[in-house]
């Protein structure tokens, strides 16, 4: 089985990498982040620095923040690029700009190094449950090399097309999530101004057209005032202004993701970023 380098052990990185470590991969991971200690223990290696990492590793993966993060990580002093062998394949699991996946493919050509953009959805509860789904831009024998990989942290895994194509399709998600999410918070909110139980209007919900993971999972956080993070409010605001800036350059109206982006700045500023983005319904309630 190939060695994998894994960077990023965050809310869904860390369970991402203990899958990888269940299903007999060895994992090499960062001594300095804080979840090594854990991973560690689990059976993983530390590493002291992304070179060496990735001068270790047959195959990197990045599971980071936003596009700086993952270009620093792979182009900065001492980053994957300076370490990652010839025939290595690097695979960033982030949710970032389809044009910064473009060139981070580039520049693993140059290195003779095949990439894929394999941005994820499914929330904590997919990585932790290794049900994710995942959406992948690369090539297609680049892809069936990583397939393995991917059927150990996830279950809709598909390849989409070229490099950005996932990228592009995690935007397209991120636009559908966002805008589900404030439909059913605004919903929610009128029903409990009007008096309505929400508990009851939830479950007949549930069995008609409106029926949507997001009303179950995300409806019932409303309802229990639950807003403790699966996945950031300011991350998914991240996610906004990644498909604004790609609506924009190909010239596609944006009119919902500008208003739920505007929400989302809404709760941001009241102080909430680090809250799940369930946490919509506050923007609301503070009305």
């Amino acid at each position: 089985m190939e060695k994998i380098g894994f960077i990023g052990l965050g809310i869904m990185g860390k369970p991402m990498a203990l899958n990888l470590i269940k299903a007999g991969y060895d994992v090499l991971v960062l001594e300095k982040s804080q979840a090594a200690k854990e991973l560690t223990e689990a059976g993983a290696t530390s590493v002291s620095d992304y070179k060496s990492l990735a001068a270790g590793s047959d195959i990197v993966i990045t599971m980071l923040p936003d596009s700086p993060q993952v270009e620093e990580v792979v182009s900065g002093p001492g980053g994957v690029l300076e370490g990652i062998r010839e025939g290595s394949l690097f695979i960033d699991m982030s949710s970032i700009a389809p044009a910064t996946a473009r060139n981070i493919y580039q520049s693993m050509q140059e290195k003779g190094v095949e990439a894929l953009d394999a941005p994820v959805s499914g929330g904590q509860v997919g990585a932790e449950a290794a049900t994710l789904s995942i959406m992948v831009g690369g090539s297609e024998e680049a892809f069936q090399r990583a397939l393995p990989l991917f059927q150990a942290m996830g279950k809709n895994i598909v390849r989409i097309g070229e490099a950005g194509a996932g990228q592009t399709t995690k935007v397209c998600n991120q636009m559908i999530v966002g805008m589900t999410i404030q439909a059913v918070a605004e919903a929610f909110n009128l029903a409990g101004k009007a008096g309505v139980d929400l508990e009851k209007m939830r479950e007949v919900l549930l069995g008609g057209f409106a029926q949507s993971r997001i009303l179950d999972l995300h409806g019932k956080r409303m309802i229990d005032g639950n807003f403790k993070p699966g996945f950031k409010i300011k991350l998914h605001k991240k996610d906004m202004n990644i498909a604004l800036e790609t609506g924009d350059g190909f010239g596609v109206p944006m009119g919902g993701t500008a208003q739920v982006a505007a929400q989302m700045d809404k709760v941001i500023a009241q102080g909430d970023g680090e809250l799940d983005h369930s946490a919509l319904f506050l923007a609301l309630q503070s009305v």
